[in-house]
């Protein structure tokens, strides 16, 4: 494709926009510093006007949840979308602000931050019918044009993907059957860029827990992602995570493809 372009893409859990925008440095500042064509933040945990983003050169587009300072995605753009979706048909966690998916000319977009199965998989029927129904929509994408889709999927996909795989073997996040819907969602058509970039780099993770110094002892998981229809997993030229972020319980992950 000879119009094609190197665009760099940004995703980042921001578990409270609001609480990031305090932080030194602020959120618009990690922004202005990735320099990106797009950057996707979840977990927003706010309603409409409760923030006024001076994000200068970008369209915003947001998802809110219908539950107050809570779940909720946004997606800052330099390119003002064609359309936009915010809603995928799962009854389960429809309302919650989740998918914020934008139309391009050459592709879409699509931000999503998955629902998290809870301790004890509390929440595992609603996850995985949350998964199928996900999946379908991005199939359904990308019969149109070709996918990119990040965000928080709440899945180490495998061992690699998180420091203590043993002890944390069947809990939420690192389940048979999360993982296994994972796999799924990758056979539908989608590439796992940072792991098809660095297949066997240890010690990438995109998120720690608040306790136990995990992230001074990088006892993370892998679990924010950009995946890309297989038909175009060959444009892609680099993929990152930018564990030096802070601000958050996650840290932003990039990729950069030529579309």
């Amino acid at each position: 494709m000879s119009h094609a372009r190197e665009l760099r893409l940004v995703s980042w859990n921001v578990n409270g926009l609001r609480a990031v925008m305090k932080k030194d440095p602020s959120f618009t500042d990690v922004v202005a510093a990735c320099d990106a064509d797009v950057f996707a933040v979840q977990e927003t945990k706010l309603q409409e006007g409760q923030i006024e983003l001076d994000l200068p050169g970008y369209h915003q587009t947001w998802s809110y949840a219908e539950r107050k300072g809570y779940s909720g995605t946004a997606v800052f753009s330099r390119e003002e979308p064609l359309q936009v979706i915010n809603h995928i048909g799962a009854p389960e966690a429809d309302n919650e602000g989740r998918v914020c998916a934008l139309e391009f000319p050459g592709y879409w977009f699509v931000d999503v931050y998955t629902p998290n199965a809870q301790n004890e998989l509390a929440r595992i029927d609603t996850r995985l019918a949350w998964d199928a129904c996900y999946r379908e929509f991005l199939v359904g994408l990308a019969a149109q044009k070709p996918v990119v889709t990040c965000g928080d999927f709440n899945v180490a996909h495998n061992e690699i993907d998180l420091k203590n795989p043993g002890p944390n073997r069947g809990n939420a996040g690192f389940s048979d059957e999360e993982r296994e819907s994972f796999t799924r969602l990758l056979d539908a058509g989608f590439t796992d860029t940072f792991r098809a970039r660095h297949p066997g780099l240890t010690g990438a993770y995109s998120w720690w827990s608040y306790r136990f110094n995990a992230r001074k002892n990088n006892a993370g998981w892998r679990i924010d992602y950009f995946l890309v229809s297989d038909d175009i997993a060959d444009r892609v030229t680099g993929a990152s995570i930018l564990s030096e972020v802070y601000g958050s319980d996650h840290c932003p992950v990039e990729l950069t493809i030529e579309l």
